[in-house]
Protein backbone atom coordinates (compact mmCIF):
# COMPACT_ATOMS: atom_id res chain seq x y z
CA UNK A 1 0.00 0.00 0.00
CA UNK A 2 2.74 2.40 0.84
CA UNK A 3 6.44 1.97 1.46
CA UNK A 4 7.54 0.77 4.98
CA UNK A 5 10.16 3.34 5.01
CA UNK A 6 7.72 5.69 4.57
CA UNK A 7 6.49 7.84 7.63
CA UNK A 8 3.08 9.02 7.99
CA UNK A 9 1.67 11.16 11.03
CA UNK A 10 -2.03 11.43 11.29
CA UNK A 11 -3.72 14.34 13.48
CA UNK A 12 -7.80 14.43 13.81
CA UNK A 13 -8.97 17.76 13.61
CA UNK A 14 -9.88 19.38 16.95
CA UNK A 15 -13.35 19.42 18.46
CA UNK A 16 -16.15 21.69 17.12
CA UNK A 17 -19.60 21.69 18.95
CA UNK A 18 -21.13 19.00 16.92
CA UNK A 19 -18.46 16.55 17.92
CA UNK A 20 -19.34 17.51 21.52
CA UNK A 21 -23.25 17.02 21.13
CA UNK A 22 -22.83 14.24 19.03
CA UNK A 23 -23.94 15.14 15.65
CA UNK A 24 -22.54 13.39 12.36
CA UNK A 25 -20.82 16.02 10.76
CA UNK A 26 -19.61 14.19 7.48
CA UNK A 27 -18.82 17.07 4.93
CA UNK A 28 -20.02 20.15 7.08
CA UNK A 29 -18.08 23.31 7.77
CA UNK A 30 -18.60 23.45 11.52
CA UNK A 31 -15.33 25.30 13.21
CA UNK A 32 -13.58 24.33 15.85
CA UNK A 33 -14.28 25.16 19.46
CA UNK A 34 -12.35 26.56 22.22
CA UNK A 35 -11.84 22.69 23.28
CA UNK A 36 -10.87 21.86 19.21
CA UNK A 37 -8.21 25.00 19.37
CA UNK A 38 -6.62 23.63 22.49
CA UNK A 39 -6.23 19.99 21.31
CA UNK A 40 -4.86 21.20 18.18
CA UNK A 41 -2.16 23.47 20.39
CA UNK A 42 -1.39 20.48 22.41
CA UNK A 43 -0.94 18.45 19.41
CA UNK A 44 1.37 20.56 18.21
CA UNK A 45 3.39 20.73 21.14
CA UNK A 46 3.23 16.89 21.19
CA UNK A 47 4.92 17.08 17.69
CA UNK A 48 7.53 18.91 18.49
CA UNK A 49 8.88 17.03 20.87
CA UNK A 50 8.31 14.20 19.18
CA UNK A 51 10.85 15.85 16.69
CA UNK A 52 13.18 16.92 19.10
CA UNK A 53 13.51 13.89 20.17
CA UNK A 54 13.84 11.37 17.10
CA UNK A 55 15.59 14.21 15.02
CA UNK A 56 12.59 14.75 12.27
CA UNK A 57 12.83 17.44 9.82
CA UNK A 58 9.23 18.24 9.99
CA UNK A 59 9.94 20.96 7.16
CA UNK A 60 10.96 18.11 4.87
CA UNK A 61 7.29 16.30 5.21
CA UNK A 62 4.48 16.66 2.56
CA UNK A 63 2.04 18.64 4.70
CA UNK A 64 -1.74 17.89 3.39
CA UNK A 65 -5.01 18.64 5.37
CA UNK A 66 -8.79 17.61 4.23
CA UNK A 67 -10.23 20.81 2.72
CA UNK A 68 -12.76 21.23 5.38
CA UNK A 69 -12.02 24.50 7.34
CA UNK A 70 -12.24 22.21 10.98
CA UNK A 71 -8.76 20.53 9.60
CA UNK A 72 -7.53 23.52 8.13
CA UNK A 73 -7.61 25.15 11.23
CA UNK A 74 -5.87 22.48 13.08
CA UNK A 75 -3.21 22.22 10.74
CA UNK A 76 -2.57 26.24 10.94
CA UNK A 77 -2.61 25.93 14.60
CA UNK A 78 -0.32 22.99 14.75
CA UNK A 79 2.17 24.59 12.23
CA UNK A 80 2.08 27.99 13.80
CA UNK A 81 2.98 26.19 17.66
CA UNK A 82 5.99 24.65 15.33
CA UNK A 83 7.18 28.02 13.94
CA UNK A 84 6.03 27.38 10.70
CA UNK A 85 4.40 29.37 8.35
CA UNK A 86 0.80 28.58 9.18
CA UNK A 87 -0.33 28.62 5.59
CA UNK A 88 2.41 26.68 3.58
CA UNK A 89 0.31 23.09 3.25
CA UNK A 90 -1.77 21.60 0.71
CA UNK A 91 -5.39 20.44 0.70
CA UNK A 92 -6.34 17.12 -1.08
CA UNK A 93 -10.45 16.41 -1.83
CA UNK A 94 -9.47 12.69 -1.27
CA UNK A 95 -9.26 13.34 2.52
CA UNK A 96 -12.26 14.81 2.51
CA UNK A 97 -14.33 13.12 5.51
CA UNK A 98 -17.20 10.16 5.17
CA UNK A 99 -20.48 11.73 4.16
CA UNK A 100 -23.28 10.86 6.17
CA UNK A 101 -25.75 12.37 3.43
CA UNK A 102 -29.02 13.52 4.66
CA UNK A 103 -28.23 12.26 8.58
CA UNK A 104 -25.23 15.05 8.68
CA UNK A 105 -26.23 17.29 11.48
CA UNK A 106 -28.01 14.83 13.58
CA UNK A 107 -27.36 12.58 16.41
CA UNK A 108 -27.91 8.72 15.95
CA UNK A 109 -30.63 8.99 17.91
CA UNK A 110 -32.47 11.31 16.45
CA UNK A 111 -31.87 9.21 12.70
CA UNK A 112 -33.15 6.11 15.23
CA UNK A 113 -36.55 8.38 15.86
CA UNK A 114 -36.27 8.94 12.18
CA UNK A 115 -36.06 5.76 10.72
CA UNK A 116 -35.40 2.64 13.00
CA UNK A 117 -35.35 0.51 9.56
CA UNK A 118 -32.46 2.61 8.39
CA UNK A 119 -30.35 2.69 11.55
CA UNK A 120 -30.55 -0.93 12.61
CA UNK A 121 -29.27 -1.59 8.89
CA UNK A 122 -26.24 0.86 9.93
CA UNK A 123 -25.66 -0.95 13.46
CA UNK A 124 -25.69 -4.23 11.89
CA UNK A 125 -23.16 -3.46 9.27
CA UNK A 126 -21.33 -0.02 9.74
CA UNK A 127 -19.02 -1.31 6.82
CA UNK A 128 -21.20 -1.50 3.91
CA UNK A 129 -24.35 0.49 5.14
CA UNK A 130 -24.42 3.71 2.92
CA UNK A 131 -26.51 6.43 4.47
CA UNK A 132 -29.35 8.06 2.41
CA UNK A 133 -26.92 10.51 -0.34
CA UNK A 134 -24.09 9.53 1.91
CA UNK A 135 -21.18 6.48 1.66
CA UNK A 136 -20.31 3.62 2.94
CA UNK A 137 -16.60 3.09 4.90
CA UNK A 138 -15.93 0.76 1.93
CA UNK A 139 -16.57 3.47 -0.74
CA UNK A 140 -14.40 5.69 2.06
CA UNK A 141 -11.88 3.33 1.87
CA UNK A 142 -11.49 3.07 -1.58
CA UNK A 143 -10.84 6.85 -2.09
CA UNK A 144 -8.28 6.77 0.86
CA UNK A 145 -6.54 3.76 -1.10
CA UNK A 146 -6.22 6.12 -3.83
CA UNK A 147 -4.55 8.54 -1.77
CA UNK A 148 -1.89 6.29 -0.44
CA UNK A 149 -0.92 4.68 -3.38
CA UNK A 150 0.32 8.43 -4.30
CA UNK A 151 2.56 8.54 -1.21
CA UNK A 152 6.59 9.02 -2.24
CA UNK A 153 7.46 11.24 1.22
CA UNK A 154 6.93 10.85 4.54
CA UNK A 155 3.73 12.80 5.11
CA UNK A 156 1.91 15.04 7.78
CA UNK A 157 -2.01 14.77 7.27
CA UNK A 158 -4.40 16.59 9.37
CA UNK A 159 -7.94 15.00 8.55
CA UNK A 160 -10.86 13.38 9.81
CA UNK A 161 -11.64 10.04 12.11
CA UNK A 162 -13.54 8.54 9.51
CA UNK A 163 -9.90 8.98 7.01
CA UNK A 164 -8.11 7.90 10.00
CA UNK A 165 -9.85 4.77 10.26
CA UNK A 166 -9.77 4.13 6.69
CA UNK A 167 -6.21 4.56 6.61
CA UNK A 168 -5.54 2.01 9.23
CA UNK A 169 -7.57 -0.53 7.91
CA UNK A 170 -5.62 -0.45 4.64
CA UNK A 171 -2.37 0.18 6.05
CA UNK A 172 -2.03 -2.32 8.92
CA UNK A 173 -4.69 -4.84 7.43
CA UNK A 174 -7.31 -3.98 10.62
CA UNK A 175 -10.44 -6.37 10.22
CA UNK A 176 -13.15 -4.24 7.97
CA UNK A 177 -15.79 -4.79 10.99
CA UNK A 178 -13.50 -3.30 13.33
CA UNK A 179 -11.88 -0.44 10.90
CA UNK A 180 -15.69 1.59 11.31
CA UNK A 181 -15.79 1.49 15.16
CA UNK A 182 -12.08 2.36 15.99
CA UNK A 183 -11.88 5.24 18.49
CA UNK A 184 -9.60 8.23 17.02
CA UNK A 185 -9.50 10.49 19.69
CA UNK A 186 -8.57 14.40 18.83
CA UNK A 187 -6.45 15.35 21.97
CA UNK A 188 -3.52 12.66 20.36
CA UNK A 189 -2.08 12.07 17.00
CA UNK A 190 -1.13 8.75 15.22
CA UNK A 191 2.36 7.45 13.70
CA UNK A 192 2.65 5.00 10.95
CA UNK A 193 5.61 3.58 9.75
CA UNK A 194 7.02 -0.12 9.09
CA UNK A 195 3.55 -1.62 9.16
CA UNK A 196 3.17 -0.22 13.01
CA UNK A 197 1.56 2.44 14.83
CA UNK A 198 1.87 4.62 17.56
CA UNK A 199 -0.39 6.76 19.28
CA UNK A 200 0.95 10.10 21.06
CA UNK A 201 -0.76 12.60 23.56
CA UNK A 202 -0.82 15.85 23.24
CA UNK A 203 1.10 17.85 25.46
CA UNK A 204 -0.83 20.63 27.37
CA UNK A 205 1.31 23.77 27.07
CA UNK A 206 1.22 23.87 31.22
CA UNK A 207 3.08 20.69 30.90
CA UNK A 208 6.04 23.06 29.29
Amino acid sequence: MIPHSIRMILIRHGQTDWNAEGRLQGRQNVPLNGVGREQARCNGLALKALADREGLRLERFDWVSSPLGRTRETMEIVRGVLGMDPSAYRTDEQLIEISFGDWEGSTLPEVESRDRVAHAARQTDKWAYVPPGGESYEMLSERVRAWLRSREHDTICVCHGGIIRAVRGLVLGVPVDEVPVFPVPQDHFAVIEGGRETWHAGVPATAI
